[in-house]
């Protein structure tokens, strides 16, 4: 349904006049240490964090630089669980996106050669939570110092998703046979490691790191453009999304339009979750959390300005939003808590922007 309306959509932005520019990732801005009324902190003093994913009722965090798995506790103090193997941090490489099922991590990361996906059995109880030895289930993904994808996510339909990016290398992004510039699905990410296999799902991404699901199924992707226009995409099985050859809205036979597409001023998405009705999106160097209305995705809403830049967006066991900072990646100005965890509380009045 979604994929037919994309064309319908675009047109109505343009017309509109809500389509407001995209993002690199590459641009410092200042950030404030104070947060906008409706957020709490959960969680302080994280180094360089990247994705929470979540263990029961026990959120595990990435540290993109140190290679730490880090658990919080009720109170939000942090301890280590692990530290990854192999990571090579650098640019925007290192440990990056991680995924929960059953008693099992998924981690994604860069190395020195690749960027890849391993998988950990989890032993203990929370306050005491530790990694068996990892099983590599997908490498060969091509790294660079500058876009390397890195989120993970499970689908509804129980199959694991990776973003992976061009790796600077933007005509990877069409050759079906890299993984480069792709969403990637893996069908039994919990098999023997030899026998699992990453498929090419999408294609034409420059740089997605965020992926959300509707309830009806209707996956959401976010994405660095490169000097025009970052987006927000309706994902559809073997769909190409343009990069290089078009990047944002393009109307062009053969691509994908976006939904939504940002200057770089103002966006730069990461990590986002479907919450309430929205697609709520993290923004880096636009340095605010913007919600989008799944059932009417051509306006937005802007929200919680003044935390600096955030990474990821995720919803956690009870139902609350909670936003991750990232003001200590080496592009932002920490303040003194960063980096942190916020609860954020939004209004109940944008669910549905009018047209």
């Amino acid at each position: 349904m979604y994929a037919r309306r994309a064309a319908r959509w675009a047109a109505s932005l343009v017309t509109l006049g809500l389509v407001v520019g995209c993002s690199a990732e590459d641009v410092a801005l200042p950030s404030a240490t104070t947060v906008e009324a409706g957020a709490s902190e959960v969680a302080t003093g994280l180094d360089a964090p990247w994705s929470i994913a979540f263990y029961g009722d026990t959120p595990l965090v990435s540290e993109r630089d140190s290679a730490r798995i880090v658990e919080l506790d009720a109170d939000g103090e942090s301890r280590e669980v692990a530290r990854v193997d192999g990571v090579r941090a650098g640019g925007e490489g290192g440990l990056m996106g991680l995924a929960v099922r059953d008693d099992y991590l998924y981690a994604y990361y860069s190395t020195a050669s690749d960027n890849r996906i391993e998988r950990f059995a989890i032993d203990g109880e929370p306050g005491a939570l530790s990694l068996r030895d990892g099983q590599v289930i997908v490498d060969g993904i091509p790294v660079s110092a500058h876009h390397n994808g890195g989120r993970l996510a499970f689908g509804p339909d129980g199959r694991l998703y990776a973003t992976t990016g061009d790796a600077g290398q933007p005509d990877r992004a069409q050759d079906p046979n890299s993984l480069a510039g792709k969403i990637l699905q893996i069908a039994d990410p919990d098999g023997a490691p030899d026998q699992v296999q990453a498929r090419v799902y999408s294609m034409g991404h420059r740089n997605s790191q965020g992926l959300a699901w509707a309830p009806d199924g209707t996956m959401f992707a976010a994405e660095f453009g490169q000097d025009t226009w970052d987006e927000l995409n309706v994902i559809t099985e073997g769909a190409n999304y343009g990069w290089p050859v078009v990047e944002g809205i393009a109307g062009r036979e053969g691509f994908v339009d976006p939904v939504q597409q940002w200057s770089p001023q103002q966006a730069s998405p990461s990590g986002i979750a479907f919450h309430d009705g929205r697609i709520v999106i993290a923004n880096l160097r636009g340095q605010r959390l913007r919600t989008v209305a799944a059932s009417a995705p051509w306006g937005t809403t802007d929200t919680l300005q003044g935390a600096g830049r955030l990474r990821d967006a995720v919803v956690a066991p009870d139902g609350s939003l909670w936003v991750l900072t990232n003001n200590t990646d080496g592009r932002g100005r920490p303040g003194a808590n960063d980096d942190r965890i916020l609860r954020v509380q939004l209004s109940s009045g944008d669910v549905e922007p009018s047209r």
